[in-house]
């Protein structure tokens, strides 16, 4: 395997006439400079100069191959030069994983945004609640709900202080009442959500240092975020959601936040990729737009329209 230093150590060889003055012009001792030429030679199983104690010339294998190094050089160069400037700019395509309630109205507007400022970015956006496989399918990173299993994974808080709310519409609270405590959830229908084999049938709630866990069942079960959250605003029944997924709905009134009293679980969010050294610029960049827009979402409705309206 011919190394980049000793490709170097070559040209520069074959540029002055003389081992040692290649080893001083790159600050080496004339016997690395040596040791580097032999290794070549060996490589190339071919002789390329000839020495004697006053001059060193190129053979004619020496000859044929120094076009072939300078370009060699040349491109390696090159593509470390094109990896120092991807160090610092905030451009390329990123692949990204997002969730599919908040996903399709939240941060889609917000990737539109970032685009805006940043152009030269691409993304590729994959939106579905299954995690997706950031070791087998082709996804820089990802933004999900709740601290990952895998303790492989790079984890980065987008919204540390999530929780999920209970909830429903208007029109179901007039017609069924208004839960007053957890227990009260087994008379009302609760919209349920299923994520590849687990269905999410128990609600968990904090109360006066207790964790409460409620078995809930309902008419309806979803395996999408979104659809469980439209059928909560079409007066189906009770929901228990994200409360970044139904922020703007809940701000409209479209629905009410039920059993405030007791915390519900919570739910924070993450940029997730699976090493430090996939930390882009523009995956830096992206995440610490990203934690901004949330704490201005967070902050009520002048952060931002109400993009579900």
């Amino acid at each position: 395997m011919v190394r980049f230093e000793d490709l170097r150590i070559f040209m520069a060889a074959a540029a002055q006439g003389s081992f040692s003055a290649a080893a001083r012009e790159l600050d080496l001792t004339p016997a690395v400079a040596s040791a580097a030429l032999k290794r070549l030679e060996q490589a190339l199983d071919a002789r390329l100069f000839v020495r004697s104690t006053r001059s060193l010339r190129l053979t004619s294998d020496g000859e044929r191959y120094l076009e072939h190094a300078r370009s060699a050089l040349s491109a390696l160069e090159a593509g470390r030069n094109a990896v120092a400037r991807n160090k610092t700019d905030i451009s390329g395509t990123l692949s990204v994983s997002i969730p599919s309630d908040l996903g399709r109205h939240v941060l889609l507007p917000w990737l539109d945004e970032f685009q805006e400022r940043h152009p030269r970015v691409n993304f590729q956006v994959r939106i579905s609640d299954r995690l997706a496989d950031l070791y087998r399918q082709p996804v820089d990173i990802a933004v999900r709900y709740g601290t990952p299993n895998d303790s492989g994974l790079v984890a980065l808080p987008l919204a540390e202080h999530n929780r999920r709310v209970v909830c429903a519409s208007p029109a179901y609270l007039a017609r069924h009442g208004v839960p007053r405590v957890p227990e009260d959830l087994r008379r009302h229908n609760c919209l349920s959500f299923v994520l590849g084999e687990t269905l999410h049938d128990r609600w968990a709630f904090l109360h006066q240092g207790a964790v409460l866990n409620v078995p809930v069942k309902g008419d309806r079960v979803g395996d999408d975020g979104e659809l469980v959250r439209r059928w909560a605003l079409a007066g189906h029944g009770l929901a228990y959601k994200s409360r970044y997924d139904v922020l703007a709905d809940l701000r409209a009134g479209r629905l009410i936040e039920v059993l405030a009293d007791y915390e519900c679980e919570p739910s924070p969010l993450y940029l997730l990729c699976v090493h430090r050294m996939l930390l882009s610029p523009a995956v830096k960049r992206l995440r610490e737009f990203l934690h901004e827009r949330f704490k201005a979402f967070e902050a009520g409705p002048a952060a931002g329209p109400d993009v579900r309206a």
